[in-house]
């Protein structure tokens, strides 16, 4: 990259195709209020997907809508907490998220969560979210499913080719939109809601309550692993509380409403999970539909131009080697392609699919969180410059080690799901699924202890006047 590029000014530029790939930010590219982030993370919650957890709470789970509120509460804040901590990391060394924890895993440790991020965003979330838009298209325009898929995809791709600072708008004036669009639907379905719905004979389940916590939870903090990526831009002096609140708030305010309108939509006698788009904007006026349907396919937009975005930015933190200039635009392009044909083969079973895509997702961030907070806190007061960078390349086993300890000893034994139950679910179904809990503390836990033991690299007392953070991305030396 030239010198030119990396002196860029201090400006907005969302028609210019960002350069580069997960290079460290300098302060004269540096540029946006910590206030945009509240957009930034309410736009790309304000689409079906968010929904469909509240549904879920209700349909699949058996919880009575009150019951269902508690859980999507306690779950949003949790995700949201962390969404705030993880986003005002990005001001300070300008690095992408999935950079970032390459010092708690290491430079090639790091390979295994970025990989797992590159699938679920650039591939999964993707591909959820764009069958949802595609069914409201389809169900507004009549066209057919396939050609409004397509329709979406583009758009989708062109947002996220073109880069961060058109992200950044499109996301602002999106949840202008979808608000406004979303407030009036979610009123509506309440006034044709039944809210004294129960749970059923047995009264509360806490099976059933664990199951719609964790994923509430896990959509809220699906967002975890891209936190800094839409953060990293903000002038280094950016005030971090001014960020976490930001960043927080946005997710948490539009979890919970949203959540809370399906699990409303979700006590509306005749309600079909074999169609949910349609279900969900049955009981509207036509013309509260149409433009229902409508901000269902731009937040469908509005989320997966994040998840295409970021996912190319794991894929390059993975350390893959891109020669060209336009190598984030190249990758993000490619997932979008490969994204379609996923999406396509997921129209004929869309609810199952939403249902146990929605349900899995926080099983790896759990465990990720807790390796990356707790190793953040043992670095506190430290530069970190060094620890991220492919020359030489850093090396830190107590990470991996102990994210897949804690992936693979929470999901056998507390998952509770169609494809695995764990041992624990199996011989009492009652304690539903805990196993994002259980992830977490046990991922913090044994990487606090490995990390003492191992006792890997630490930076220098981080001060005014760190050094520049170069050779982050594994292409610097030939783009």
């Amino acid at each position: 990259m030239s010198d030119a590029t990396l002196l860029e000014p201090q400006t907005s530029a969302p028609t210019r195709i960002e350069p580069g790939g997960i290079e460290a930010i300098p302060d004269a590219r540096r540029h946006g209020s910590p206030w945009q982030l509240f957009s930034t993370w309410t736009s790309p919650n304000l689409e079906f997907a968010t929904i469909f957890v509240g549904v879920i709470a209700v349909v699949v789970f058996g919880l009575g809508f009150w019951q269902a509120i508690a859980a999507i509460v306690l779950g949003s804040a949790a995700g949201a907490l962390t969404q705030g901590i993880l986003s005002t990391w990005g001001p300070r060394e300008g690095l992408a998220q999935m950079v970032l924890g390459r010092t708690a895993f290491g430079y090639r440790g790091n390979i295994v969560p970025a990989a797992l991020n590159t699938v679920m965003a650039g591939l999964g979330w993707f591909a959820v979210n764009s069958v949802s838009g595609a069914f409201a298209l389809a169900t507004l325009t009549g066209m057919p499913t396939v050609l409004a898929l397509l329709i979406i995809v583009v758009i989708e791709v062109g947002v996220a080719f073109i880069g961060h600072d058109l992200v950044q708008v499109f996301e602002r004036y999106a949840s202008y939109v979808l608000g406004a669009i979303f407030i009036i639907a979610t009123i509506t379905i309440f006034l044709h809601a039944d809210l004294s719905v129960g749970a059923g004979p047995a009264g509360f389940s806490f099976g059933g309550f664990t199951l719609a916590a964790g994923a509430a939870f896990g959509y809220a903090a699906g967002w975890n692993p891209y936190a800094s990526d839409y953060s990293r831009y903000l002038p280094r002096a950016t005030k971090t509380v001014t960020i976490a609140w930001a960043a927080g708030l946005g997710n948490f305010v539009s979890c919970v409403v949203l959540m809370a309108a399906g699990a409303a939509a979700a006590t509306i006698a005749g309600f079909d999970m074999s169609n949910p788009t349609d279900s969900f904007t049955s009981s509207m006026p036509q013309v509260i539909r149409d433009l229902t349907l409508v901000a269902i396919a731009v937040g469908a937009i509005a989320a997966n131009a994040l998840n295409i975005y970021s996912g190319a930015m794991s894929f390059l933190a993975a350390g893959i080697k891109i020669p060209f200039a336009l190598r984030r635009a190249l990758v993000a392009l490619g997932f979008g392609i490969i994204g379609f044909f996923i999406a396509w083969s997921a129209l004929a079973d869309a609810g199952e699919k939403y249902e146990n895509f929605l349900l899995v997702i926080a099983y790896w961030i759990s465990p990720w969180l807790g390796v990356v907070l707790t190793d953040r806190v043992l670095r506190r007061g430290t530069q970190i410059g060094a620890m991220v960078t492919d020359k030489p390349p850093y090396r830190n086993a107590a990470g991996v080690i102990a994210f897949v300890i804690s992936l693979v000893v929470s999901v056998w034994l507390f998952s509770n799901q169609t494809f695995f139950v764990g041992v624990i679910p199996a011989a009492n179904p009652a304690v539903g699924d805990l196993t994002a809990v259980v992830g977490f503390v046990l991922a913090a836990v044994l990487y606090f202890v490995l990390f003492r033991a191992i006792k890997p690299a630490l930076g220098a007392p981080h001060g005014q006047n760190d050094p520049a953070i170069i050779a982050v991305d594994a292409a610097d030396d030939v783009a």
